[in-house]
């Protein structure tokens, strides 16, 4: 989880902006109930009068009031009115003072109020609330009696009401625009960020990690769980700060009501904590299953599509649709059991939002009959009710979908975090200067892949120099494309130790290395793109005369002609618009065009007929004359001209030498060069 918090660091202003924002929202929310109380206990019930003192009063009413006043009082009441036209009009006052004198005569003037509708107060069972409203209703009477225009006086009232709750609507409005598009946009640049570190950490790689978290899991990581980070972080921003905020005013707002109903609140509130907490425990172990099912469906799908032709050739659709269906749906129960449990939470919770509104109606209603609550303090009671009950429901809510973010924020993390085991060791100049020299020596080297029991490589020695090519042969498995990915450093030796050019791979800068050298994988993968910038991949601001050139050293110029667009004709994604032969071609020229100081074969000419294979070696050995030539293959045609030919099986060295030294003194080459050649082939050589 900590994780998920992490990613808000960079943003903690915006975040803290926001947290002022939601503030000031709840404040104003919070102050709408009120202004709704007051229009119906004030504005409606009272004519609008909102203090006890009335505006004019008639000598009669003001008598009458005096019974209930102590000796102070009266001499404080009288001073308060001066007679004016047969009626007793209220000195000018400020609003402090008439809420001063609200205190003061509260209680009297609602025993006056009482007595002239024929009613009693009980001063043990009253409160203040309800002691001011009839206070205020006593009021409202002796300004009607003394000729006041009340109609003027209530709509008044009401029209100041309402512009202070459209104002209020308004300012939530905009906070809440601004809380949207701040909250937005750190998700946004949250989920930029995390790509951009994760990408940038798996370019660093070794096969090693590759392999370790496998294609389909990084693209899952990449994609769903980032978006799963970014979309918990916004709603994060969004709920998870407005609900404390909003849930301390409704409190604070439900205290000064009044209405001595808190223990209705807090039964919904345990009712909601402890419907949540079952929840969480049914539905937790099924949000960690979740990201995992995902990464199966991934693989099984991306495996399906990759190999779509061989499927359809051996007539596996059905079952490679069976396959499909049974990680869909193992995804598809675990999701709905997910879905179901979080959607039954809304009727539940709405369930329980809804009897206590009936519940605080039912208490309220007994309340206002006895006279101990207000209509507009009930209304009050319950919005605010149902605010605390909301929040909670917010924070319920983040509850169950933040570990599930946690979880994919961890894996996101657990990739960022991954150091690769092949480290750029750039110390000094010296490290990072060009390769010019490539000759390639292997010194006792061995290598095992992580977490591997035994060596894949053991005591490998040999040497390739410049302007000879080096054949690398043997069964399949015996370790070849391993032994030459040790040389860009695609991983480490685990002993003994790689040179170019006299110097250590290891010592050398990664990009001054794998500059110095020109690779072809065993399987040629292209971009999508056009032939010219698929050839450019190898140097990006070589002339158009230096990509015919290196086409035609790799004998692509053939099939490139043959197109309308020729080298802006399009290749699609992974190059599945064109043959095995001429994607190896591509690749190929790709690397020549380079022109490395190491040109490295991984089992290149595999998909090329003699006729090409030929052609291009040919080529290969008249343009590229000063670089090392390392080919790794599997046809002994292909090697016989070779200067030196390493011998592999079950990752040792079993013969070093020419063909024709090899065939008289190593009984594996002797038996894959018979298993290919013919007798009169074998006597040409």
């Amino acid at each position: 989880m900590k994780h998920l918090f992490k990613t808000l660091i960079p943003h903690k202003m915006t975040a803290l902006l926001v947290l002022l924002l939601m503030a000031g929202q709840a404040f104003c929310e919070m102050n709408l109930p009120m202004y709704t109380q007051n229009i119906i206990d004030v504005g409606i019930l009272n004519h609008g009068v909102e203090h006890v003192l009335p505006e004019a009063i008639t000598t009669g009413d003001m008598a009458a009031a005096e019974e209930y006043m102590s000796a102070e009082q009266k001499a404080e009441w009288e001073s308060l009115y001066t007679l004016s036209e047969d009626v007793m009009k209220r000195n000018e006052l400020s609003e402090e003072k008439l809420d001063e004198y609200d205190e003061v005569f509260t209680r009297p003037l609602a025993h006056t109020y009482a007595d002239s509708i024929g009613e009693s107060i009980e001063s043990d069972t009253e409160n203040e609330h309800s002691l001011r409203s009839l206070a205020a209703a006593y009021a409202a009477e002796c300004d009607e009696a003394a000729g006041l225009d009340m109609l003027a006086i209530q709509n008044r009232y009401m029209w100041r009401c309402g512009c202070m709750m459209l104002l209020m609507s308004v300012i939530v409005l905009v906070f809440t625009t601004g809380i949207s598009f701040l909250a937005a946009r750190v998700g946004a640049s949250i989920g930029k960020d995390l790509r951009s570190r994760l990408f940038s950490n798996v370019m660093s790689f070794s096969n090693a990690e590759i392999s370790r978290f496998q294609t389909s899991s990084l693209i899952t990581r990449a994609t769903n769980d980032i978006q799963q980070v970014q979309m918990t972080t916004t709603m994060m921003l969004r709920m998870m700060l407005f609900a404390p905020c909003i849930c301390t005013w409704s409190i604070i707002k439900v205290w000064q009501t009044h209405a001595h109903m808190n223990f209705v609140i807090v039964t919904g509130v345990i009712a909601i904590l402890l419907m949540v907490m079952l929840l969480f425990v049914v539905a937790m172990p099924k949000f960690r299953i979740m990201q995992t099912l995902v990464d199966a469906l991934n693989a099984v799908s991306r495996e399906i599509i990759t190999g779509i032709q061989v499927i359809r050739a051996f007539g596996r659709e059905s079952t490679e649709e069976k396959r499909f269906d049974k990680a869909n749906s193992d995804l598809y129960r675990n999701q709905l059991f997910v879905n179901r449990t979080m959607i039954s939470m809304t009727p539940i919770l709405m369930i329980i939002m809804y009897g206590l509104s009936i519940w605080i109606t039912w208490v309220a209603a007994g309340r206002i009959d006895m006279g101990q609550l207000q209509v507009g303090t009930m209304t009050a009671f319950i919005a605010y009710a149902m605010e605390i009950v909301f929040s909670f429901l917010m924070i319920a809510s983040m509850a169950i979908l933040l570990p599930r973010a946690g979880i994919a924020a961890d894996r996101v993390f657990e990739v960022i975090e991954t150091e690769s085991s092949v480290k750029d060791n750039v110390t000094d100049a010296a490290s990072d200067a060009p390769v010019t020299d490539g000759t390639v020596r292997f010194e006792n080297v061995s290598f095992r892949y992580p977490d591997a029991d035994e060596n894949v490589l053991s005591d490998i020695s040999f040497e390739a120099k410049p302007g000879q090519t080096t054949a690398i042969i043997g069964s399949t498995g015996c370790g070849k494309t391993t032994l030459i990915s040790l040389i860009p450093r695609f991983y480490d030796v685990t002993s003994g130790r790689v040179t170019v050019g006299g110097r250590d791979v290891r010592d050398i800068g990664l990009k001054a290395l794998r500059n110095a050298i020109g690779y072809v994988p065993q399987k040629g993968i292209l971009f999508s793109g056009t032939i010219e910038e698929n050839i450019r991949w190898g140097k990006e601001d070589a002339s158009d005369e230096e990509v015919r050139r290196a086409a035609d050293i790799s004998q692509a110029s053939e099939f490139i002609e043959e197109k309308p667009d020729r080298y802006e004709s399009t290749i699609s994604q992974g190059g599945a618009n064109v043959s095995g032969g001429q994607k190896q071609r591509l690749a190929i020229a790709r690397a020549v065009i380079k022109q490395p100081e190491v040109l490295i074969f991984d089992d290149s000419f595999s998909a090329l007929d003699m006729k090409t294979d030929a052609a291009l070696r040919k080529a290969l050995s008249g343009t590229c004359r000063d670089a090392v030539r390392i080919i790794v293959a599997q046809r002994v045609g292909t090697i016989l001209n070779a200067e030196q030919i390493i011998v592999l099986d079950e990752g040792r060295i079993a013969g070093k030498g020419t063909h024709g030294e090899l065939m008289k003194t190593c009984s594996v080459y002797r038996e894959i060069a018979v298993s290919q050649l013919s007798e009169r082939e074998l006597e040409a050589v």
